[in-house]
Order: C-alpha cells, then structure tokens, then sequence
C-alpha cells in the first residue's frame, strides 16, 4: 500500500503482513480525508484500518493532531498499544487518558507539551478540554472507536461535547459493529458527505467456532462450569456472565475448587483490571470470569473456549463473546448453558444464524446429545398410526358397549410405547456412530 518506511518496518516487526477486507476498503478512504461511517465486526482489523493511513499522513507537530474515543478503558489501553507499537519507530508523541488515572499529573503533563495522538474514554477526555490543558483546536482527525456501544454506555453527549471543541474542517472517522437510529442525529451533525462502509459478513459467527448448547435441567451450573473447563484440555476459556455478582459467584466457585482464575468486571478498580489484563496477556490465567465489558474490542490471544454462563439480553453480545474464539484462522468452541426458560431466545439466536450442537455433560466428557424439539418431533411421528389403528380410533367416535373405547385407548397407547421404543433404539444407534467418529471434548 506504500506506506511510509517506518510503518513498514513496524507493521514487519509485528508479523502483520496481509490487510483484512477492512483495511483494504478504508485504507485509501482515509488517506483521501474524506469522513467515514465503517461498520464491521468486532475483530475485523478496524484498528489497524484507521491507524496506518493516519500515520501515513501525519507530519510531526507540537499540537494535537488525532483524538482517539473509547468506551472502555480496556479497549483504549489496547488502542493505545496498538499505536505505540507503529509511533515507536518515528517516535510519534501518544498519550493515553481514562477514568481513574492521575488526572492531576495528566494536566501537569499537558501544560509542558501536547501529545501528537491522543487516545481515551470521552468523560476524561472531555475534562481535559474542558479545562483547556489537551487542546485540540488544531486536531486534524477524530476517530470514534465503538460507536455502538459509546451510545449503549450513555457516553455520546461528551463525544458530541468533544466534537464541538473542534474545528469545523475536521475528518471524522466513525467506527461500529452496529449502526442504531440513536447514533444518526451525532452523524448528520457533524460528518460531512460522510462515506458509508459496510463489511458484509455473511456468517454471524465465525465458521472456525463450533457452538455447543447444553442444557442445564435445574443442575447448578457453576457445577457444570467446573465440570467443563475441567474436562479435556482447554488452552484459554473465557467465562461470561450478565452481571458483576455472577460474575464473583462464579469466580469465588473455581476458586475454591482449586482453579487460578481471573475476572474482570466494571466492580473492579483501574487499577486491578489493568493487572489483571497485563496477566491474562502474560498467560498466567487459563481461565477468565467476565462481563461483557470485556467481549468488546478487546482482543485476549489465544482464546479456545468461550462458556456462556448465562445468555445475554442484547443478544447482539452473544456474538461478540462468541468472536473472542476462534480468531486468526484457529479454531475455537462457544458453550452455552440455557434453562428451559431462555428458550426463545435460543430460537433467536438461531434466527439469528446461528448453529447449535446439542450437547450434555456425561462422565466421560461433552457428548452429543438429542435436537431441543425432540418432544414435538417425537409427538408427531407418533400420530403416524397404523392403518389399523386409524380405523380403531374412527370406531371410537361411534358408541359401542362399555369398555370397547377403553380397548382401542388401550391399543392406542400399546402402539405408541412400541413406536416410542423403536425412535429411541434408533436415535441411540445414531449417537453411538456419531460418537465413534468424533472426539467428544
């Protein structure tokens, strides 16, 4: 693509060599300064999409040229490693601001001189501008990083308030997985003849990633959790709950069963969550508790299995916990455990595209197991009566003497066990060869 040298030799140095369809797309867009709307999955490369060709245009200057938004920390410290990792080899100034750091010493920082690229959460952005220490006047470009889930944490109106301190020849880059109603008055103010990039991905879940459901009947599923992350060999699995609690109940259980776990959720200090990242990137976890703060943007390497403690209300994070696996053309497993009652949101998902495999937890590992709508199928073949039997039941509608009707029930019910016995001998043989040819765990 003819980037400059110095990116060459970073992009080398971190064996990234091939652009995604992504970076093919808004590589030469951003190069052009023309103003972006990008939606595309999580772990599509929209990084790295909009950081090279603004390095490739950037000159060095003592202001403020690029102001990069996150909605979470995570994700801006992994933006902010990101950038280093390509600023270090022309020795581009980058800043990192977040919530919970010193902001003090941040402003002590500023007055003395301004960072060239500015990444950070929009509340402590904003105070930074508001109070005139990170100024960004003469800031060429900004990108919005998560669009979607900027406006899901209720953090648009500081964006916006950002995006108002600039000036009005800004190149704004926008970049979602998602494009709600919400988010289109912040685009119509401030994009101008935005161009609008779709990356179509025809599967919804990577077709690396196998996804097992099973069922949890009542049982306790920290139990079944344990009993899976203890079954077979996984390298790095990643436990997602729905909220902070469940995600300590969990935590605390493997803990006590003796497991080294980690967890990350919006309870936690900065402080803890930046160790605790720095750990799991230094492989000290195989296992690692979450709430979906941590199924967005952030890229965790080496995930084998994603456990779906419980399923998420905006299904829409079912299929980012599902993408944390499966990634850079390996191979990964999503397990989801449901109660009887999260039935329709299975049938959802699958509306959705995605691709159960039913599975249940046996002593000697995860094994296939029978289809959710075995019952209505089951009912339905066995309304496939003998031509005798249909003859029985249309006698049963006339009058006959005493105990004739309760015969033909009889006969009804005798044919159907039969039928019952046959379908499960069937579905047995069917299991016992499937399993043959697979390995279950």
């Amino acid at each position: 693509m003819g980037f400059k040298d110095f990116i060459n030799k970073s992009l080398q140095e971190i064996k990234f060599l091939n652009a995604t369809p992504v970076q093919e797309k808004v590589i030469p867009l951003v190069r052009k300064g023309q103003d972006l709307i990008v939606q595309s999955q999580t772990g599509s490369g929209k990084t790295h999409a909009y950081l090279l060709p603004i390095f490739d245009k950037l000159e060095h200057s003592e202001n403020n040229q690029v102001l990069i938004t996150s909605p979470s920390r995570e994700l801006a410290y992994q933006i902010y490693d990101d950038t280093e990792e390509i600023a270090k080899n022309d020795n581009i100034s980058v800043s990192n601001y977040v919530g919970g750091t010193d902001k003090k010493r941040q402003e002590q920082k500023l007055e003395n001189s301004q960072p060239e690229i500015a990444i950070g959460t929009p509340g402590r952005l904003l105070d930074l501008i508001k109070s005139n220490h990170l100024k960004v006047n003469e800031t060429k470009v900004l990108v919005i990083d998560e669009a979607d889930m900027t406006l899901d944490m209720g953090f648009l109106d500081d964006v916006n308030q950002i995006a108002s301190a600039m000036s009005e020849d800004l190149q704004i880059l926008v970049f979602s997985a998602t494009i709600p109603e919400k988010l289109q008055p912040f685009l119509k103010k401030y994009l101008t003849q935005p161009k609008f990039v779709v990356i179509d991905n025809p599967n919804v879940v990577s077709e690396n990633v196998e996804n097992w459901l099973i069922s949890s009947r009542g049982q306790n599923k920290h139990e079944m959790i344990y009993q899976i992350l203890t079954t077979g060999q996984p390298f790095l699995s990643l436990i997602f709950a729905n909220t902070k609690n469940e995600v300590d109940d969990i935590y605390d259980f493997l803990i006590h069963k003796g497991l080294k776990v980690a967890r990350i959720h919006g309870g936690l200090t900065p402080r803890e969550r930046k160790r605790t990242m720095k750990r799991i990137e230094n492989m000290e976890f195989q296992f690692v508790v979450a709430t979906d703060l941590a199924a967005r943007g952030i890229d965790i390497t080496g995930v084998s299995h994603v456990i779906n403690a419980e399923i998420p209300d905006d299904l829409e994070f079912f299929i980012h916990r599902s993408g944390r696996t499966g990634r850079n053309n390996l191979s990964g497993i999503a397990i989801t455990l449901y109660n009887p009652s999260e039935e329709e949101k299975i049938t959802v998902l699958e509306k959705m595209g995605v691709k159960f495999k039913p599975k249940e937890i046996k002593k000697e590992g995860i094994v296939d197991t029978y289809e959710r709508n075995r019952r209505q199928q089951r009912t339905a073949s066995n309304e496939k009566l003998s031509t005798t039997m249909r003859g029985l039941v249309k006698k049963q509608k006339t009058k006959r003497k005493p105990g004739y009707k309760k015969k033909i029930k009889n006969a009804i019910s005798e044919e159907k066990r039969k039928n019952k016995k046959i379908e499960a001998r069937q579905q047995q043989r069917a299991l016992r060869k499937k399993r043959k040819n697979e390995n279950s765990y």
